[in-house]
């Protein structure tokens, strides 16, 4: 009988690089494979479910809309659309949203709002800064925010109108900010940056920003595509410092397992109007009813602090395995997302040693493990995840070649 990777082979496009096994359900923090095995999921969607597999809630709330009305598109009101929108607000600041279906749209619609932005009060200012080690999405002008060759090269050449800049420099974003020639309009960043390895951007740097772009007239942008939803401790990555942006930008945890991305919009930075932008499937009723549950049930059980208790647990948990001898060289992050340094390259290595212990972990580059599990994560999950952690990166150490 044909496998499952043949007929993907043939049917579909080769862009992804798959891990040998077949999910076919979930509970919780937990996964089912076709042969029945049961595996801890830190990968959790890539910081998608954020309640884990089929919460209860979620799912009934996404069933009661199903069955009600599917889709009616962006010509009509919407009921769920406006009851997500005002818990979005309400967990972050004042605003309005414009609601779509992934961080790469959101990314997309705020540099369309910065844009029109500069044309109206910066005398057509453009240029938006990002900085080196992001990544903000693999649309054609959200790589070209992104700077990362890797990601890029194939599809040049790139929208202009971009600018990357050295991480925690904020004396070369004064200056791209009050450059005659081409002064900027926005300054786009992730308040932890997790593509390139879980940098978070600090403290001081995020007010330097917020303070630099109020004495230059221009936007802040955060992407917490990947840091929101809880994640880091708080609702929000920026509620850390303070530093409230003109534009943030949301995805991944927002429709707990459905597709949905919003822009949040300040009063400052509200420039859209009717036709300015839109999108068929933006704000879809289902994804959008799941999106409320999914505020609902962090909000009642503050679900942010389940995840500094977790996080902080496994940061506790891998600096042992750090001092007991394992090359382990930096845990980064806050809360329930964490890059796992690796003083040798074997991440890869690790990640198959964990799925073998049944454990589902990303590997993001060749030292570096990213852990984004549930909030729900119980102490004696991160228990578990700890163990096959640290028998994985044994089996991964002695495999390798001296």
């Amino acid at each position: 009988m044909e496998s499952l990777a043949e007929r993907e082979r043939r049917a579909l496009c080769a862009t992804y690089r798959r891990n040998p096994v077949n999910l076919v359900s979930g509970g919780g923090c937990w996964v089912e494979t076709d042969d029945g095995r049961r595996l801890l999921d830190l990968v959790g969607g890539i910081a998608v479910n954020v309640l884990g597999h089929c919460h209860p809630e979620v799912v009934a709330a996404a069933q009661g809309q199903l069955s009600r009305l599917m889709h009616t598109s962006n010509l009509y009101y919407n009921l769920p659309q406006v009851e997500l929108a005002e818990r979005l607000a309400a967990s972050a600041f004042s605003g309005r949203a414009f609601l779509c279906n992934s961080g790469a749209e959101a990314n997309e619609a705020a540099i369309k709002i910065a844009r029109k932005w500069g044309q109206r009060h910066r005398e057509g200012a453009h240029t938006i800064i990002t900085l080196e080690g992001a990544f903000h999405g693999r649309t054609l002008a959200t790589l070209a925010a992104t700077g990362n060759a890797h990601y890029s090269a194939p599809f040049e050449p790139m929208p202009p109108g971009f600018r990357q800049l050295p991480r925690g420099e904020l004396a070369a974003v004064e200056a791209a900010l009050t450059d005659r020639t081409s002064p900027a309009v926005a300054v786009l960043v992730e308040p932890i940056q997790g593509e390139s390895g879980v940098f978070p951007l600090g403290e001081g740097y995020l007010r330097g920003l917020r303070d630099l772009c109020d004495r230059h007239d221009a936007l802040l942008i955060l992407d917490e595509v990947q840091t929101g939803m809880a994640r880091t401790g708080n609702w929000w990555a920026y509620q850390e410092v303070g530093a409230v942006p003109d534009l943030m930008t949301s995805a991944k945890g927002l429709g707990g397992g459905l597709p949905l991305g919003a822009v949040l919009v300040s009063e400052r930075a509200d420039v859209l109007e009717a036709g300015d932008h839109g999108s068929t499937f933006g704000g879809n009723p289902v994804a959008c009813a799941a999106g409320a549950a999914v505020f609902d049930v962090i909000r009642r059980d503050r679900l942010w602090e389940r995840a500094a208790t977790a996080g902080d647990q496994f940061r506790e948990g891998l600096e042992g395995l750090a001092r007991s001898g394992l090359p382990i060289s930096q845990v980064r992050g806050r809360g329930l997302l964490l890059g796992v340094g690796l003083s040798r390259p074997i991440a890869a290595e690790v990640s198959a040693a964990a799925l073998a212990q049944g454990v589902l972990v990303n590997a993001i580059g060749k030292e570096t493990l990213r852990l984004a599990p549930p909030l729900v994560i119980s102490d004696d999950e991160v228990e578990v995840a700890l163990e096959a952690l640290g028998s994985a990166i044994g089996a991964a150490v002695a495999a390798a070649p001296a």
